[in-house]
């Protein structure tokens, strides 16, 4: 039996294996397939949905606002981890990240689409609320942190905006998420906009929608993520990005809950609570005449500053182990920690990336660490390490898995170039080391 064959004949079953959830719609945009694991998601059957429209299926975010098929015919390109979000068969919002791309026959036209979509494990309340070390999902034991979950659990009764301010990396989404949660919003709908991420050409069309025809690609009516979130919760991320021309409208919004959609004149009203968060100093914005005060008091009405880490360094060990932990789980490493001197570079670096520089540390350190129980110096990254130096001798079989020359290198370095004992160490032949160091030097 050929390949194609095979594939032709058990193609369903393997779509079912998947752990991905998977559904394909036809030309019309009707379900004509969910696997198990999709029909496991949102608790709908496939006998219930198979020939109802696919919007019946996910209820997803992106059937309002820019469904993926209909983008990709657009753009030509396929959608790739696109953040999304679903409702399943209780009217839960399930947090999740969608493929999708066309279909196609032998002549090379459209037939239909095929879209996957998996769990966001970014968002998984659930488990942080039962762990003890998380404030829905903010790691920290400091005293600065603690201070800044009492004031999120003392606000959740308000329906105000909120400003959140902080450098890059220290966790602005994170603790929007928990206030939200914390909220009397927090079983409604949470839509997400990252303001630097959209041209200013497309800003307004995605946070207000249009009708068809108010530009050369509005092709039909489209509502904006205002619209969507209505009597819920709207991020507004990298609000200090948005241009000075537009936010005016932001400002009505915000001041009187009224909108219109682009090339649009008729008002329309909406019921949103606003979160805002920025990592620019908006004072200094506000001087500069490119935000506008007004603005600035509608939204700062509870304002929220996460520290630095280098200002909270108590969390970093908290913040190391639950990195470990979940990197460790996603690589399928038994590692549990780090050892005393790596703790000790942690505590000495300044960390401009904060939290999130970190996480990429620890990933990075995981990925690379030849060891079963711990993470060692080794393992970290050159502009971390520095020169810092691991007491652990790898085996030439290690050696050549990964980055074999920097650690030939640094065993060298630290036997004040002596082949011979560096060959020692490694139970190889010197010349073995002379053949590696002139095949470095030809590169």
């Amino acid at each position: 039996m050929s390949a194609n064959s095979f594939i032709d004949l058990h193609s369903l079953r393997i779509l079912d294996s998947l752990n991905e959830g998977v559904y394909i719609i036809d030309k019309e945009f009707k379900i004509v397939y969910v696997n198990h694991t999709a029909s496991e998601i949102t608790g709908i059957k496939p006998a219930d949905i198979i020939g109802k429209a696919c919007r019946a299926f996910c209820k997803s975010e992106r059937c309002q606002i820019g469904c993926p098929i209909t983008e990709i015919l657009r753009s030509g390109k396929n959608i790739v981890d696109l953040e999304s979000s679903l409702q399943n068969s209780e009217g839960k919002i399930i947090s999740v990240k969608l493929n999708a791309s066309i279909l196609k026959d032998e002549s090379d036209e459209p037939i239909g689409g095929i879209i996957s979509f998996r769990r966001d494990s970014k968002v998984n309340f659930e488990e942080y609320i039962k762990s003890s070390n998380h404030f829905y999902g903010i790691v920290g034991k400091s005293k600065v942190m603690r201070e800044l979950f009492k004031n999120i659990e003392e606000i959740s009764r308000s329906e105000a905006n909120v400003l959140i301010t902080g450098e890059t990396g220290v966790g602005k989404e994170m603790v929007a998420n928990a206030i939200k949660e914390t909220s009397k919003r927090r079983g409604k709908i949470f839509v997400k906009v990252n303001c630097a991420a959209l041209p200013d050409a497309l800003l307004a069309s995605e946070l207000f929608g249009h009708i068809r025809g108010a530009f050369t690609d509005a092709v039909k009516d489209r509502i904006g993520r205002f619209e969507y979130a209505n009597g819920g919760t709207i991020f507004l991320d990298e609000i200090s990005e948005i241009p000075i021309n537009m936010q005016s409208r932001l400002l009505r919004i915000i001041q009187e809950g009224t909108f219109e959609r682009l090339g649009e004149s008729v008002p329309r009203k909406v019921n949103v609570r606003v979160i805002a968060a920025t990592n620019k100093n908006i004072e200094s914005e506000i001087k500069a005449k490119r935000f506008r005060e007004d603005l600035f008091y509608r939204l700062n009405v509870i304002p929220f500053h996460i520290p630095p880490l280098r200002e909270r360094k108590d969390d970093i060990v908290f913040l190391v182990n639950y990195f470990i932990r979940k990197y460790a789980g996603k690589y399928g490493k038994t590692i549990e920690t780090a050892d005393s001197e790596i703790m000790e570079i942690f505590f000495n670096y300044d960390w401009p990336g904060n939290v999130r520089e970190l996480e990429n540390v620890i990933e990075y350190s995981l990925v690379r660490s030849k060891r079963e129980d711990y993470l060692c110096v080794c393992s970290l990254p050159p502009n971390i390490r520095d020169n810092s130096k691991c007491n652990k001798i790898l085996s030439l079989k290690e050696i050549e898995i990964d980055e074999k020359t920097e650690t030939l290198l640094a065993l060298l370095r630290q036997n004040n170039w002596n082949k011979t004992k560096v060959a020692k160490i490694l139970g190889i032949n010197r010349s073995t080391i002379h053949r590696k160091l002139k095949a470095q030097m030809k590169k």
